[in-house]
């Protein structure tokens, strides 16, 4: 109020041009290069010595205990040996271990037991393969000189009675093998040796009532080739039949892989005589002895065959 009334002063000017200064001065000011500015007096004066050696922060360092002698430890002539951790120390856990220490040591013994297994497992089927080769190999040769020469096989197949085929000549074998598949390793499986033995012989048998039946069904298991004559009564029953019966004998040998038991298996059918047999075969023992012996088993000459397939 009192400003009001009283009369104006140069005062008010005064003030005015203090502020528009002042706002300039602010307007000006740029603090970027006031920054810039004193940190290049800085760096001029610690370039040229002049920093205050107050303003150095020391250098902290851990305090050091005393230097005490140390006392000298009598040195054994020998380190005792450790003692060896047997298989269960080895699958033990150590009773600190936490739980994933624990698992982490269980699975890294499975995996070794795995590893082992699966190395001798890949061992012995390699050795299979390789014996099955060799097999296939002499009998494919084998089957090519007998095919030309077709030598006469002193074998007598007994087939009931005083009933015998004999007097049999070879006359055409066939050698073959089967592997696996790619996925599966394509190792050799299977060496199939077939061959046939005749004569020009032929037997003649009759059979009575049910006895018929039982041996039109033994001919059919041993394959061999035969013609039958019924004769049946009024009320249509077989009461006897003649059996004509060709002499000639089918003869095959398989050799199996059976790569679970790591063996291989041999079925062999009208061999040695009518029927089957099998012999069980480590692959390690198949060598030229016992292929020898296998070839004189054909042509019925003296072997130890059986011996060495049992080693």
């Amino acid at each position: 109020m009192r400003a009001k009334y009283e009369p104006k002063s140069d005062t008010r000017s005064e003030i005015a041009e203090l502020e528009a200064s002042l706002l300039a001065d602010i307007e000006a000011f740029d603090l970027d290069a006031a920054e810039r500015r004193a940190r290049r007096d800085y760096l001029a004066n610690s370039g040229t010595g002049m920093t205050d050696p107050m303003h150095v922060f020391p250098e902290i360092v851990p305090a050091r205990p005393p230097a005490t002698p140390a006392k000298a430890t009598p040195v054994p002539s020998r380190l005792p040996e450790p003692a060896p951790q047997t298989a269960d120390q080895e699958k033990a856990p150590a009773s600190g271990a936490s739980l994933l220490d624990q698992l982490r040591q269980q699975a890294e013994v499975r995996q070794r037991e795995i590893h082992s297994a699966m190395a001798e497992h890949s061992s012995i089927n390699e050795a299979i393969d390789q014996s099955l080769k060799r097999i296939f190999f002499y009998l494919h040769e084998l089957v090519q000189q007998l095919n030309i020469i077709k030598p006469d096989v002193p074998r007598d197949y007994n087939l009931i009675e005083q009933l015998q085929l004999d007097q049999l000549a070879w006359q055409e074998g066939f050698a073959d093998y089967r592997t696996q598949s790619q996925s599966a390793g394509a190792l050799v499986e299977l060496v199939t040796f077939t061959y046939r033995l005749s004569s020009s012989n032929t037997l003649h048998v009759e059979r009575d009532g049910s006895t018929v039946e039982r041996f039109r069904c033994m001919l059919f298991d041993f394959g061999l080739p035969f013609t039958c004559k019924e004769f049946k009564n009024q009320r249509s029953y077989v009461e006897r039949a003649e059996f004509e019966i060709r002499s000639e004998v089918s003869v095959s040998a398989r050799w199996r892989a059976d790569f679970s038991q790591g063996l291989i298996v041999l079925e062999t059918r009208n061999l040695e005589r009518l029927g089957s047999a099998l012999y069980n075969i480590r692959p390690q023992i198949v060598d030229k002895p016992l292929l020898e012996d296998f070839g004189r088993l054909i042509l019925d000459q003296p072997n130890r065959f059986r011996e060495l397939a049992k080693r």
